[in-house]
């Protein structure tokens, strides 16, 4: 647990109007109130910065277009809104959140840096135990929509395919299809989920070099949230560790990651818990969930805030806990079904939230997709590339339904999508104020770059059927990006076999072994290629252009991935 490169990470100063430990455990639906007020509380306003990079960059785009009418959506401010009642846990529930109380006072004790993360976990575990009670015993409501929206979102919301436990063997996270997850020649990456925070920090990390990008055994990483490595966490070995002090070099991360290991096994243990008693029958755990918007967003806060190191002082800046909300939104649009059918709770699909809601946040993950692949996102803050890279990786991993449910008869009209013309937006305000999408025409390069323009060359001479499409994308996204410098074959080798291959099925009859044949090769090509994207040279510019071709471009197989059919939850396994 040693630290290469202690005290390259700020530590956060010591919270001292938060209490250590309540005399009286709050209940849950109390616990809910007071976690989105610590929330609030911590959240900083936007900074001028960053203000200013998201002006000079509506400025150079619309230079490209001519005035025109425009739609907007809002999209209120998630901690503002009220919370759900929720049930009290039951005396197992009580007896693990004692268990987890005396992990998180000893280090607490050792580490009073980190009071805050504990107070979060703290909280966001008696919700958590409310709401799992609350899903097995209430009866279950119907969705408060009562009539069916309007909007141009909603009315192109996908009728979704149908799935089974069986659709989601390949996506355990043990295995296939990334044999090579990052360097060949670094063992110590054959994990999903290590390469791609890897990535991320050196995606970040080009300028600003914080000391993370090589630093593995002291931070979050160290605690997967997998099944074989949370087992291996109770309090004994983290009164062990705390007595050790984390190794001499101390930095605020690796606390964190003490605090965060204890959350992940928790919510393990929740989770199977009720699961074990809706399969004994004790329990009926619906489709749906209790969690309300807002105690969605607070839930993921925590995820977020943990595994997704940041310098601490950007830690609570609006513009990045949004990038972290958002990112989750994306991941549960894609888990959505395997959700499902394993009982798994925080996903945002499965929430008690109406329709329209969900359909704004998968809008609101485009249009922050959007804006991250335009240079002025990135100056302001460091850790900018986290939602285009969390994109890239779905496509790439196999682990998620991006191709194999997004896979659809027949191409949706691109002419006035609403999709299509959703305008690039950093979403800030998602969790506090609110935010505002906008609909208007796009902006396109009125020429390709020679980069970009060998790429549609390769197009039209190898799919000619997707060549206007594809074209009419390049452009579109070199009006955000501006002239694209990436490694032209890499990135033709990954696009022929995702988005074109995708596009190419959905132009055929529909067949069930064919999107799975796309799936499995985004994996394979993911396995292929994905040490190219960390490239200093050409990574950042082709992880733009994959975000957006997988994640923005027509015919949006991420938005595909929003339709949702319940089924029974008979799922034996959790994710991971």
């Amino acid at each position: 647990m040693k630290s290469r490169v202690a005290g390259t990470v700020p530590q956060a100063s010591v919270d001292s109007s938060i209490p250590a430990q309540p005399s009286t455990p709050l209940q849950p639906a109390e616990a809910a109130n007071a976690l989105a007020r610590l929330l609030e509380k911590r959240i900083k306003g936007g900074t001028e910065e960053y203000r200013s990079s998201q002006n000079a960059a509506r400025q150079r785009l619309d230079a490209l277009i001519s005035p025109r009418s425009s739609t907007t959506l809002e999209v209120a401010g998630a901690l503002h809104l009220g919370q759900p009642a929720f049930l009290p846990p039951d005396e197992e529930g009580y007896a693990r959140l004692r268990h987890l109380d005396a992990g998180l006072r000893m280090i607490e004790t050792a580490f009073p840096q980190v009071s805050t993360d504990v107070e979060i976990c703290r909280l966001t575990c008696t919700m958590l135990e409310g709401a799992w009670r609350s899903r097995a015993l209430t009866p279950a409501r119907e969705e408060k929509q009562t009539t069916a929206c309007t909007c141009p979102l909603c009315r192109r919301l996908p009728t979704p395919p149908a799935r089974t436990l069986g659709d989601y063997n390949w996506r355990q996270s043990a295995g296939r299809p990334l044999t090579v997850k990052a360097w060949p020649y670094r063992e110590e990456l054959d994990s999903v989920l290590t390469a791609g925070w890897i990535w991320v920090r050196q995606l970040n990390d080009l300028e600003r070099d914080l000391g993370l990008r090589h630093r593995f055994e002291d931070d979050i990483l160290v605690f997967h949230e997998y099944k074989r490595v949370i087992e291996t966490i109770d309090t004994a070995s983290v009164i062990r560790l705390v007595e050790g002090r984390l190794a001499e070099d101390f930095s605020t991360n690796s606390a964190r990651a003490l605090v965060c290991g204890l959350y992940a096994a928790h919510k393990r243990s929740a989770d199977e818990y009720w699961l074990q008693q809706h399969q004994a029958g004790s329990a009926r755990l619906p489709q749906t969930n209790p969690l309300s918007q807002s105690a969605y967003s607070a839930l993921q806060m925590l995820d977020c805030l943990f595994w997704h190191v940041s310098p601490d002082t950007e830690l609570w800046q609006e513009e990045h806990l949004a990038s972290l909300l958002l990112c989750r939104v994306i991941d549960d649009m894609a888990d959505v079904r395997v959700d499902s059918l394993t009982g798994e709770i925080s996903n945002f699909w499965l929430a008690d939230i109406p329709t329209h809601t969900k359909a704004l946040y998968a809008a609101c993950t485009i249009a922050l997709i959007k804006y991250g692949c335009m240079p002025e996102a990135h100056h302001p803050m460091w850790n900018t590339w986290l939602m285009n890279s969390t994109i890239v990786w779905l496509g790439l991993t196999g682990r998620h339904a991006l191709w194999f449910d997004g896979i659809t008869q027949g191409l949706p009209p691109a002419e006035e999508c609403p999709l299509c013309d959703l305008q690039p937006n950093a979403c800030a305000g998602i969790l506090t104020n609110g935010t505002t999408l906008t609909i208007a025409p796009r902006p396109t390069a009125p020429t390709l770059s020679p980069r970009t323009a060998e790429l549609s060359a390769l197009c039209r001479a190898q799919f000619p059927r997707t060549w206007s499409l594809f074209d009419a994308e390049l452009h579109a996204f070199e009006a955000l990006h501006g002239p694209w410098q990436g490694n032209t074959a890499g990135a033709w080798e990954i696009l022929r076999r995702t988005y074109i291959a995708a596009v190419e099925a959905s132009m055929d009859a529909p067949s069930p072994d064919r999107a799975r044949q796309v799936q499995q090769d985004a994996g394979a090509v993911g396995s292929e290629m994905f040490s190219t994207l960390y490239d200093p040279r050409t990574g950042r510019e082709d992880t733009a252009l994959l975000s957006y071709m997988f994640g923005c471009a027509h015919p949006h197989f991420i938005w595909n991935a929003t339709g949702y059919r319940p089924s029974g939850v008979t799922g034996d396994w959790l994710d991971g």
